[in-house]
């Protein structure tokens, strides 16, 4: 059985002033109108974390910023 840490990360508001997301009252969302500095901005933190053995669990995203859940193997290795 693999174990696994846990990692949550939170990102400011300004550092994704235009992302923009719209979800449903079923839960679905959608991005709108997102500038592509903007996304690189998102690609550049998935990677960062990804390269440090950090698998994406879930992002949430409030008016104070995004927090991003994370998770990886314990026998990964890799700098925090």
């Amino acid at each position: 059985m693999k174990n696994f840490e846990y990692r949550i990360t939170q990102y400011p508001a300004d550092d994704f002033r235009e992302l923009v997301f719209v979800c449903s009252n079923s839960g679905e969302c959608e991005r709108q109108k997102i500038p592509t500095d903007q996304m690189d901005v998102l690609a550049r933190l998935l990677n960062d974390m990804g390269q440090a053995g950090w698998e994406l669990v879930q992002l949430a995203f409030a008016e104070v910023g995004v927090v991003a859940f994370w998770k990886r193997d314990l026998q990964a290795q890799g700098p925090n």
